[in-house]
């Protein structure tokens, strides 16, 4: 396992980066042109900061009201085995509608953020799902009515 001690990066794998987090469909004769390498050379490049779980996976990002998932909603839950317990944390992330799950600093354990199609499912959700987790005591959901941004891009920083 690599760890973060392990991973460097130079200016010209931190341009990959920001060239492919842009379009993560750009090939590797367009990224070598960019920046005036050999393809073979950036081949290279993309496969080691895979291999250092630098790029971690390639999605796509779909439009979720496309779907009818047009309910967002975060919630905050307390748990009895407290943050960091692996059951509950484990069996909140096999729940297909939980897109993220983290621990947090406070009175919660944790912040969850679901996407459902309405409040109806949000509650089948709650009630199907959460309640039948054993160590959580309470919840507090809080719906978002506008989102403003939503993004996974992270900065990348100039070398």
């Amino acid at each position: 396992m690599i760890n973060e001690t392990d991973i460097v990066l130079d200016k010209t794998d931190l341009q990959i980066l920001r060239l492919m987090q842009d379009n993560a469909r750009i090939s590797n004769a367009d990224l070598a042109r960019e920046l005036g390498m050999a393809p073979s050379g950036i081949l290279e490049r993309v496969k080691k900061l895979e291999q250092k779980n630098v790029i971690q996976q390639y999605v796509t990002k779909i439009n979720p009201v496309a779907l009818q998932q047009k309910l967002l909603a975060f919630i905050f839950m307390k748990a009895a085995d407290g943050p960091g317990s692996d059951k509950t944390t484990s069996e909140l992330a096999k729940i297909p509608e939980v897109q993220e799950v983290h621990h947090i600093a406070g009175d919660d354990c944790y912040l969850i953020k679901v996407r459902t199609y309405d409040s109806a499912s949000l509650m089948h959700l709650m009630r199907t799902h959460f309640s039948k987790i054993p160590h959580i005591l309470n919840t507090r959901t809080t719906i978002v009515l506008e989102t403003v941004k939503e993004q996974q891009q992270l900065v990348i920083p100039e070398k």
